[in-house]
């Protein structure tokens, strides 16, 4: 008996839970986009059964995948109460901005020191990329791409864990830089090729002054945007 019970557990462990996370990993991607580019805005009440039918699933990869957001600060879960969508917090985009720059500025400067021209290349498609999504008007496309320009700088020279530390504290900065697109992805571009300049000179001041200007333009995007849509945003001292 002893030798069969590992079996089961080992056959339950491969299989129920795989199925399981695929269709909650797809609910929440769908949601999440919709939450990111503001086709759920800040305020929006959502239920699990609205969710479920709507989606063809059961409740609970709803369920999971509600949470999962709520985790990322998308959503407020609230017993009782609907759940909704989370106003976007200025002090947690400021908060996001010093962890993120703290960590991409020591990732630019080894980076200077060990990039090598394959991985150079990899760069320079992916800003050809974006500008190619720029020139179309495919904003969904170039918010990708720009994420995927970060997180190359740090695999590409082994830190990829790094980017997995910016990803888990930048959801409401993802919203203000998806809002921003309209009028601030050409100078994101832009801001990209003077740090790949930067790494392609093996010049370590000028890349932590490219990533600093670079990410430093949150602060400025955020009072813009708040100005046109005070709503979206939370009240905070």
């Amino acid at each position: 008996m002893l030798s069969q019970e590992p079996a089961k557990t080992a056959a339950l462990a491969q299989i129920e839970p795989v199925a399981r996370a695929s269709i909650s990993d797809r609910v929440f991607d769908a949601l999440y986009r919709q939450v990111l580019s503001l086709d759920l805005p800040p305020g929006a009440k959502l239920s699990e059964a609205d969710v479920s039918r709507q989606m063809g699933v059961s409740r609970q990869p709803v369920r999971d995948a509600f949470y999962r957001l709520s985790k990322l600060g998308f959503l407020i879960i609230q017993p009782q109460r609907a759940t909704t969508v989370s106003q976007i917090s200025a002090r947690d985009v400021f908060r996001a901005r010093f962890i993120r720059t703290a960590i991409e500025v020591e990732i630019v400067r080894r980076a200077c020191e060990s990039l090598d021209p394959s991985g150079i290349a990899v760069l320079e498609r992916l800003i050809e990329q974006q500008q190619e999504a720029i020139d179309a008007g495919d904003k969904r496309l170039f918010h990708q791409l720009d994420d995927a320009f970060h997180r190359e700088v740090c695999a590409l020279i082994g830190l990829g864990f790094s980017w997995d530390v910016i990803r888990e504290n930048k959801a409401h900065t993802d919203r203000v830089r998806f809002l921003s697109l309209a009028f601030a992805s050409q100078t994101a571009c832009d801001d990209h090729r003077r740090i790949l300049d930067a790494l392609k000179a093996r010049d370590k001041d000028a890349g932590e002054a490219a990533v600093r200007q670079h990410l430093s333009r949150i602060e400025g995007i955020v009072e813009r945007l708040r100005a046109d849509n005070h709503a979206w945003f939370a009240e905070e001292e």
